[in-house]
């Protein structure tokens, strides 16, 4: 699409959002065209607490699917809309339900704590969910000498460097980010470090342990965000999903913002378009609804890192 199809669909949306008294939560890896209509714009954590606030009739979630499984269990008498249903997060794929009670079972009694990235089934099986933001508070105060932790081990190593004293448990044994696979060590990175040494160097924790321990700062895009906003620093590396570049250019401009890898996209993520999501608000469906048996079994971890992490 040109810029004036981009703009006129923008404003249908726009319209149909107003009529239907709906709310578009958009997650910070989205296309430009959607972010600048967003209600809302945030990582994981940011987005959860805006869907249990919401007043709206209509959720419509451009994110992947477990964003929006979370979204209907926390709004159970709202519609919940994924405009596009092939959006599944890979990393959540990667913890079946089944994998997670061979390792509860193997480790009786030790708490589970997962990263929002699963899905409700997965979900329904821990003490408590967390987000990369809130990752080591949530191992921290459970108190425990042991915790069952997944599904994304580098996100495990980044909670086990803060919380020392705990020991962590992975479920399953190697759960990866795709995306931030891409990064790999950090090499690249650290080439465009030398060629901007004034730059902060800001790491996502999905990224490889090496690359983590090079970076200034390892943060969820939500910390990236408020690290870009209040650092005296004018440049940074900014090595997750591309998607965030955009928003920090647009938001917080007069700064510059070098992608630590251009191709870091998440093909899942992009599968959310203005079109399939404006088709999505004028038809209402897809509809994402979490059975209510499994919401309510899903609903009380997510509470519980709501109110854990205030």
């Amino acid at each position: 699409m040109n810029a004036d199809e981009i703009k006129s669909l923008q404003e249908k949306v726009r319209a149909l959002r107003e009529e239907k008294n709906a709310v578009l939560l958009v997650h910070n890896y989205q296309v430009p065209e959607i972010q600048e209509i967003a209600d809302f714009i945030g990582d994981s954590l940011e987005l959860c607490r805006k869907a249990q606030s919401t007043d709206a009739d209509i959720i419509v979630f451009c994110g992947v699917d477990f964003m929006a499984e979370t979204a209907s269990i926390l709004n159970p008498d709202r519609k919940v809309l994924l405009p596009n249903l092939r959006a599944c997060c890979p990393m959540a794929a990667q913890l079946p339900v089944k994998t997670l009670l061979g390792v509860k079972a193997a480790h009786p009694g030790v708490p589970v704590v997962l990263y929002v990235n699963t899905l409700a089934e997965a979900k329904a099986e821990c003490d408590v969910t967390c987000t990369s933001a809130n990752a080591a508070q949530m191992v921290e105060k459970l108190g425990t000498r042991e915790v069952i932790f997944g599904p994304d081990w580098n996100l495990g190593y980044y909670v086990s460097k803060r919380v020392p004293g705990v020991s962590l448990i992975p479920a399953p044994a190697h759960g990866f980010c795709n995306t931030h696979r891409l990064f790999g060590k950090g090499e690249k990175a650290l080439e465009l470090k030398r060629s901007h040494p004034e730059a902060e160097l800001l790491v996502h924790p999905e990224c490889e342990p090496e690359f983590q321990d090079r970076a200034d700062h390892v943060l969820s895009t939500g910390g990236m965000y408020r690290r870009c906003k209040e650092s005296p620093a004018k440049t940074f590396i900014i090595a997750t999903e591309i998607g965030m570049i955009d928003r920090l250019r647009r938001e917080i401009p007069g700064k510059t913002y070098i992608p630590a890898e251009p191709n870091a996209e998440c093909p899942t993520m992009k599968r959310i378009t203005l079109q399939n999501t404006y088709e999505a608000l004028r038809d209402e469906r897809p509809v994402v609804k979490v059975p209510e048996g499994l919401r309510v079994r899903a609903l009380k971890p997510i509470q519980r890192m709501l109110e854990m992490s205030k």
